[in-house]
């Protein structure tokens, strides 16, 4: 659901970018205020599956494939505001170093999958929870319709879009869109629903109403954990992921506007479409800048929380419990 460039007009490709710097201005706030500090191995975790898990591109229908987003596996596990935070360090990591969504259109990717996907996906999963309560099974059910609405609700974004750029008409591009990941909302429900039902046999107190299990060390134990998990998809599952077009791929092919993305991308990527210059072989290339990737995610997704849980502190120690005074200069 990458966007490339030359899909977007410029009116189309300003406002997205607009609102995707606010939105994401307004989570990295949210996670500055809520994150604590033991937490911040998770957001590089998290980061690293994603990245890990889009690279895995699954058969869907009629020679379409789909993959992971990731966002409700976020926000479910570590709040809307950090999944906001973790989807925008692995959408710009692709963007500039893979050339995975063209730069032109970096804030309508942005937009639909770091905002658009989990705020919705994580509003129906909290709605579900309301309705059904807090066991594992209701849990597991808000989740994957959670998921399944996230990837539903960011390829209508998405097609709202290409539509408002003229590429395509409405009346094409909407149903299009919608009924393809409709199928790839499907296999995104089942992974979402399975990856936090593992980690809350590891971390029950990362989900509302269960009680911890883990010792102090145990949000670096399933980070240790997690990041092999990624390593090895990345090593032994990503040669061998569906070859497939995307689902937007498809839809650009069969309604005849694929010839509108810019031949060559904008911004010139060291390891465009997760290729490594001098390997030949595809596969240890995709290995190469699958690892690559996924050791740069973690890192940047671990640094950027622990800048936000210093400013948490921060903040705390300006402004202790109980004062709204403002401290005075100097």
């Amino acid at each position: 659901m990458h966007i490339p460039d030359g899909f977007l007009n410029a009116p189309t490709a300003i406002a997205c970018g607009i609102l995707a710097t606010a939105g994401v201005g307004m989570a990295l706030h949210s996670a500055a205020r809520s994150l604590p500090p033991k937490k911040v191995p998770l957001l590089g975790l998290s980061a690293a599956f994603v990245f890990a898990a889009q690279m895995l591109n699954f058969p869907v229908v009629g020679g379409t494939s789909g993959h992971l987003i990731g966002a409700v596996l976020c926000a479910v596990l570590l709040g809307p505001g950090a999944a906001v935070t973790i989807m925008t360090s692995v959408l710009i990591l692709q963007c500039f170093l893979f050339a995975d969504g063209g730069l032109t259109a970096l804030g309508a990717n942005l937009f639909n999958m770091a905002l658009v996907a989990p705020i919705v996906g994580f509003g129906v999963y909290r709605g579900v929870v309301r309705m059904l309560g807090t066991d594992l099974r209701a849990l597991l059910a808000g989740t994957a319709f959670g998921a399944w609405c996230s990837t539903v609700a960011a390829a209508l974004a998405c097609a709202g879009e290409l539509a408002t750029s003229g590429v395509v008409s409405w009346q094409a591009v909407v149903p299009a869109m919608g009924f393809v990941h409709v199928l790839i909302g499907c296999g995104e429900a089942v992974i979402t629903a399975l990856v936090v039902a593992f980690v809350v046999r590891a971390r029950p107190e990362l989900l509302p109403g269960r009680e911890p299990c883990a010792g102090e060390n145990g949000d670096w134990t399933l980070t240790g954990y997690g990041v092999v998990l990624a390593l090895g998809l990345v090593l032994f599952v990503s040669p061998f992921a569906s070859r497939w077009p995307d689902g937007l791929e498809r839809i650009a092919t069969d309604l005849g506007f694929a010839h509108q993305a810019t031949p060559v991308p904008v911004f010139p990527s060291p390891l465009p479409d997760y290729s490594v210059p001098g390997v030949v072989s595809p596969a240890w290339a995709t290995i190469l800048a699958g690892v690559t990737g996924l050791l740069l995610a973690f890192m940047l997704a671990f640094l950027l929380g622990s800048g936000l849980s210093r400013s948490r502190w921060a903040m705390g120690a300006a402004f202790p419990a109980g004062t709204d005074r403002v401290p005075p200069a100097g």
